[in-house]
């Protein structure tokens, strides 16, 4: 039986913007890729996912379409491989590069991975904060600051309290 796969998705354009996903372990990159189109509602685009290091430098590639190269470090295409053949542990990463000619992208974090719910569908969106970037004008891009910064602004009250003593 395959396990549920959970993705954190983050945006360098938005700091706002997330998105976690679950999707079944024998989902197919294809299937991934298209299940993040409809949920962005972006159009259909010239896509590749690549797998990542923790630094977020790109490794090997996945491809819409194969590109006819063979080897070790040739693409392979979307639709055959599934998530549990690039996907070795958590905190692995995928990039998912939906704008080739200006490399803009997403990054995914595997985060959990769990036994399917009975009677839920896969894929799911789990959670989302904030709208998707504009897919063809970064410009368009809410930057309403980080949700860090939102959530530490409840805090500010203490920023140059040079009275505080934390000494009893």
């Amino acid at each position: 039986m395959p396990m549920v796969f959970k993705f954190r998705m983050l945006s360098d354009e938005n700091d706002n913007f997330v998105r976690d996903f679950e999707l079944l372990s024998d989902t197919s990159l294809l299937h991934f890729h298209q299940f993040i189109l409809r949920t962005l509602r972006y159009q259909e685009c010239m896509a590749s996912f690549f797998t990542a290091d923790g630094e977020w430098q790109r490794r090997r590639e996945f491809t819409l379409m194969d590109m006819g190269d063979s080897g070790p470090d040739a693409p392979a295409p979307m639709d055959s491989v599934m998530l549990r053949d690039v996907l070795q542990g958590l905190h692995d990463r995928l990039i998912w590069l939906f704008d080739i000619f200006t490399d803009r992208a997403y990054y995914l974090e595997f985060i959990d991975a769990s036994e399917p719910v009975p009677g839920r569908s896969y894929p799911a969106v789990v959670f989302e904060h904030a709208p998707a970037p504009d897919q063809f004008d970064p410009e368009l891009n809410e930057d309403e600051g980080s949700i860090f910064e939102q959530m530490m602004g409840d805090y500010s009250d203490f920023d140059g309290d040079d009275s505080y003593d934390d000494e009893y």
